[in-house]
């Protein structure tokens, strides 16, 4: 995510940091730099030229000149303005006086409409609040069966009918069924077009009229760009929408579409897709996107993260086998399968400061592919090779090689990356810091 501009707007702020105090020329010299970074990220030409006048003149203040640490003044300014072009505070969603709140989501076939309703629901669910998914897009039969595989899967209801019945009538037999049913919120999947058209606003503006939705959210590809901010112009115009969700943000190595489509568009962002996986939607935090933009990670998000999926009792545990240093292999394999959970190896690791460079030129099938490596090995040895790795030899790494399908090598490296673990953990309990804590995770 972000990966092109991160990396420019870093060359940018380490080229000047060489140079102590800052004159005018240089930091109009940057400006243009960076400059020349949004533009290639697809940002909005009006939203970068706004956003450099704001910065410049925020940085040709005497106090960051006159600044023993300017840079890290200006950094500080970047970072500001880009939490006001992202929106400044986090858009909640906003429930009606009397249950079901009705969400309508709304956008181009393509977008991930349907995914991403059921990804909402799961979102509700998680926040101990009961949803209703209804399948409304009777343009596309394969939607409604789509929503019903997803919400039987997450254990989600769906309401659905058949195709020749109006989908303002499906609305409305769904919102006897969410009151029976109890729950707090309903949310409608919409039709949708390869292109905005009349017809297909005009279906939606009848909806709207008849459902009277607390939200209307639109469903955006941040894959498309401007293309993307248009849509969101188009459908706010005729709808009056009260959020956006961006999807497809983790192939999004631009950002042009998160970048500008709050400031042009008025509407706040309200989540976005992540991943392919269900738990992969993420409350919209204009302050933790600008952190990652800028390579200083997003450990909020990884904490959010790691407390959904991880046993509270067991990372106690894990803890004080830390701390005893008695973690063993069947500790590191059961973390490992943890983290899976939690989303991609690129992604986490972005999400930790200063550690975003280690994911450069890996892909997510890589570190998959390793990670699966690593659990064939571990469980080709037995329980008490696993309790106590010294006792790995050179005949049992052979047979370990051979019954996970790798090579001794293999073996090895696994090993040494499990001692380099034990050693930095005994170096942790004892408030020590290890220097080259990144090397470790980059073997």
């Amino acid at each position: 995510m972000f990966e092109v501009l991160a990396e420019k707007l870093s060359k940018v702020f380490s080229g000047l940091s060489n140079k102590g105090r800052l004159s005018e020329k240089e930091i109009d010299e940057a400006l243009r730099q960076i400059r020349l970074a949004l533009l290639e990220a697809d940002v909005n030409f009006k939203v970068v030229k706004n956003f450099l006048s704001v910065v410049r003149e925020k940085a040709l203040d005497a106090a960051v000149l006159e600044s023993l640490t300017p840079v890290q003044q200006i950094i500080k300014i970047v970072n500001a303005e880009l939490i006001n072009m992202l929106g400044t505070e986090p858009a909640k969603l906003k429930g009606s006086s009397k249950a079901p709140s009705i969400i309508m989501l709304v956008g181009l076939q393509g977008a991930g409409k349907t995914t991403t309703a059921a990804k909402l629901a799961l979102h509700l669910k998680q926040s101990n609040l009961k949803a209703l998914l209804v399948a409304a897009d009777t343009r596309r039969p394969a939607a409604i069966e789509q929503l019903k595989v997803l919400g039987g899967q997450l254990g989600i209801p769906v309401y659905s009918e058949d195709v020749k019945v109006d989908p303002v009538e499906i609305c409305r037999h769904a919102i006897k069924q969410a009151e029976e049913m109890a729950a707090s919120w309903m949310i409608v999947d919409t039709q949708g077009r390869l292109h905005i058209d009349e017809a297909l606003m005009q279906e939606l503006v009848e909806m709207k009229k008849a459902l009277q939705p607390a939200e209307i959210l639109l469903v955006a590809d941040a894959m498309t760009g401007q293309d993307a901010v248009n849509i969101a112009g188009e459908f706010n115009n005729n709808l009056g929408l009260t959020g956006l969700i961006l999807t497809k943000m983790d192939g999004d190595a631009r950002g042009g579409a998160a970048l500008s489509i709050k400031f042009v568009s008025g509407v706040p962002i309200k989540f976005i897709g992540v991943g392919e996986k269900s738990s992969s939607l993420e409350v919209f935090y204009p302050d933790r996107l600008a952190s990652r933009i800028l390579g200083m990670g997003d450990v909020m998000t990884l904490i959010e993260k790691a407390e959904q999926t991880f046993d509270k009792q067991k990372m106690q545990q894990l803890e004080q086998k830390l701390r005893k240093s008695e973690f063993d292999l069947d500790d590191m394999l059961e973390q490992m399968r943890q983290l899976k959970k939690m989303g991609s190896f690129t992604q986490l690791v972005e999400m930790i400061p200063g550690f975003s460079k280690l994911t450069k030129g890996i892909s997510d099938k890589e570190s998959l592919d390793k990670t699966k490596k690593i659990e064939a090995i571990i469980l080709s040895m037995t329980a008490e090779e696993r309790r106590n790795p010294d006792l790995i030899n050179g005949s049992r790494k052979r047979r370990i090689a051979k019954g996970s399908g790798t090579t001794p090598s293999d073996v090895n490296q696994l090993l040494n990356q499990f001692h380099a673990i034990q050693k930095m953990s005994k170096m942790i309990s004892k408030g020590k810091m290890p220097g080259n804590m990144p090397n470790l995770f980059a073997r």
